[in-house]
């Protein structure tokens, strides 16, 4: 069976004015796993999807990485869903996202509050009570996750295909790298073990920075081989291990 790799984005820039770009130390935590993919078979393949967070994460990544070069596709069904406009519809005040930010930013267990407001507004999204005020829906992004992960699987199903029929060497590595983000790797847990919306949305609230998923597929099946690791992380110290 051929493997994909999900990975979440490093820390992004919680509290600032713009949360779409890395911290310094999101950076580092992509740098960190490069290195650890060092000891990996080189992906035949890497996907991303289309944040700036997710571009800063891979460059990061191959800067750490140092090895054989891959085919990188940008593809925005791995882009996460838009937390901005699930505050907006759960609290008007958070319109101007960024001028909140750097408001609770300054106050004592900034994370905390935030985590607080935000888990409100998902239960509200994920509810299907507003629907209409969205510009995609809960159902919607679930079904724009697993149709980008049927994408590349399908992709990569047809390259095996012609390199047989052409009998090409196909010995090299067909492993899949997709840079994503945590909302998008629970859905596609939901998706291969039939959880509900529940469990997805406990599962969202585990899925650490950089830390990878790895899928196994096959023409006919999709299983989970590991969910959540980021060994590269606490290797070098518990304080490099984020959330957010």
């Amino acid at each position: 069976m051929a493997a994909i790799y999900l990975i979440r984005h490093g820390q992004a820039s919680f509290g600032k004015a713009d949360y779409d770009q890395l911290s310094e130390k999101g950076s580092e935590q992509s740098r960190l796993l490069g290195q650890f993919w060092q000891s990996m078979s080189a992906p035949d393949r890497i996907y991303s999807g289309d944040l700036l967070r997710h571009k800063q994460t891979l460059d990061n990544f191959i800067m750490g990485y140092q090895g054989k070069e891959s085919s990188v596709t940008l593809h925005s069904g791995f882009n996460e869903f838009n937390h901005v406009e699930l505050l907006t519809c759960y609290d008007r005040q958070w319109k101007n996202f960024a001028d909140m930010s750097i408001a609770i930013g300054k106050k004592p267990a900034a994370n905390i509050r935030f985590q607080k407001e935000f888990s409100y507004a998902l239960e509200r999204w994920v509810s299907g009570k507003h629907d209409h005020d969205y510009k995609e829906s809960w159902t919607q992004f679930k079904k724009r996750c697993v149709s980008a992960l049927q994408d590349v699987i399908e992709q990569a199903l047809l390259a095996k295909k012609s390199a047989k029929e052409s009998s090409m060497n196909n010995q090299h590595s067909k492993d899949i790298c997709i840079f994503t983000s945590g909302g998008v790797i629970a859905v596609l847990i939901q998706h291969v073990l039939g959880l509900s919306d529940e469990k997805t949305l406990m599962i969202n609230q585990q899925v650490r920075n950089t830390s990878v998923t790895k899928l196994l597929f096959s023409e006919n099946d999709v299983n989970i081989d590991y969910f959540n690791d980021h060994g590269h992380l606490t290797s070098t110290g518990a304080d490099w291990v984020t959330f957010r």
